[in-house]
């Protein structure tokens, strides 16, 4: 890291313009939870142990939540993307 403090801003940015142009990417989170079948992580470029977790609609995706790696994912209250 280069000691920018923006860096890791713009590092989440580019990584959700990756997910928006590649949605399908992030592999999906393996959960018995119904809210977490299909939610997706990715990790943020640069910042590897920082994920970030989404869920896919027809147009866009939706960013739920981003976690460090060690965190507890099942904990992660996730609602249905818009319809």
């Amino acid at each position: 890291m280069n000691g920018d403090p923006f860096a890791s801003l713009d590092a989440v940015r580019r990584t959700v313009e990756s997910l928006r142009e590649h949605p399908f990417v992030g592999p999906r989170y393996g959960s018995s939870s119904p809210q977490l079948q299909n939610l997706r992580s990715w990790p943020v470029a640069g910042f590897e142990a920082v994920r970030i977790y989404y869920l896919l609609d027809e147009d866009a995706i939706h960013v739920i939540r981003m976690l460090h790696g060690k965190r507890d994912v099942n904990s992660l209250s996730v609602r249905q993307a818009p319809e």
